[in-house]
């Protein structure tokens, strides 16, 4: 590989996100925003931080830290909930970036 081809690889590099949205937030738990808002109210969850005037996000470390918080479960999650999805349609998955570490491995 050339040195311009790696120097436009470099500046395609995906970064990882440091805040996220509700539905975001949602999506990554698994759980639904009304869930995540009834959470927040009873002090179960982290809040949302002021990203401006009219905007608030979550610090994605902190929901990290809040998912590995949670106690293990002796459960097994339902049979609606396998990779097949409710009806037989796919569930939607987040892609997360790769980063430039992992590019190069």
């Amino acid at each position: 590989m050339d040195g311009k081809n790696m120097s436009n690889k470099k500046r395609q590099s995906v970064l990882k996100p440091i805040m996220i949205d509700l539905e975001a937030v949602a999506e990554i738990t698994g759980l639904s925003e009304s869930t995540v808002q009834s959470l927040i109210r009873a002090n179960d969850f982290p809040k949302p931080r002021k990203a401006s005037a009219r905007r608030s996000c979550w610090l994605l470390r902190e929901i990290e830290e809040w998912a590995e918080s949670r106690p293990v479960s002796d459960f097994l999650p339902p049979p609606n909930t396998a990779a097949g999805g409710r009806n037989g349609k796919p569930n939607s998955q987040i892609v997360l970036p790769i980063t430039q570490d992992a590019q190069t491995e």
